[in-house]
């Protein structure tokens, strides 16, 4: 999971998103009233996870004040604008999750994360893909296995969130944050009994 450091002034958003793109991008230019994929991958170091670019983009300008983030939302290209439609980010508290989350949707919380660092404190399972000579079959994984597991206290309710990242990513501080990722489903025990997490892509600072 990656720390996104938001833009607090619109001048700066502007110079940093409307880049040119990497070298190879002959098409884009910078500076030039337009953000296009390219630039904003650049930005955000990622190639061609559209998803994955609107989370950190939402994140990004979160920041800024609503008039300012609208005129970032009018550079961006026309592909680009029908990519922010469709992965624009629901923003909900730990508690409101289960009720209101869509899956495989784009979402931003805020909470405290604490720790799941044994088994026998979490019973959740994932379906992981294997291929079996040309047939492909899926197997159930625990989540801890796979992922550092952690419950996203809701400071309002107390209620908790499962939100899990890479096991190569630095462990998060038990303090206030705000995480953005991609809500997905995981089985609560072998029965087939289904809960929702969150896979965290990004994190930020709630200050």
């Amino acid at each position: 999971m990656k720390i996104v450091k938001p833009y607090t002034e619109i001048n700066q958003a502007i110079l940093s998103l409307d880049n040119g793109g990497r070298f190879y991008n002959l098409l884009t230019k910078a500076e030039d009233g337009v953000i296009s994929q390219a630039e904003l991958a650049k930005t955000g170091g990622i190639f061609n996870d559209k998803q994955k670019m609107i989370l950190f983009l939402e994140l990004s300008i979160s920041k800024l004040k609503p008039t300012e983030k609208e005129m970032i939302i009018s550079k961006l290209d026309e592909n680009l604008k029908a990519d922010y439609i469709k992965y624009q980010p629901q923003t909900l508290l730990p508690s409101e999750v289960n009720d209101k989350g869509k899956l495989s949707s784009n979402m931003i919380l805020n909470g405290v994360p604490k720790l799941i660092d044994s088994k026998s404190d979490f019973n959740g399972f994932i379906m992981i893909p294997i291929m079996t000579g040309k047939v492909m079959t899926f197997s159930l994984i625990p989540l801890i296995d796979n992922y550092d597991v952690y419950e996203l206290r809701d400071e309002k309710t107390s209620e908790t969130f499962i939100i899990a990242h890479s096991k190569s990513s630095e462990k998060l501080p038990n303090e206030k944050m705000i995480v953005a990722g991609v809500l997905k489903e995981l089985k609560e025990n072998e029965s087939g009994v289904k809960k929702k997490f969150l896979e965290a892509i990004y994190y930020m600072k709630n200050e």
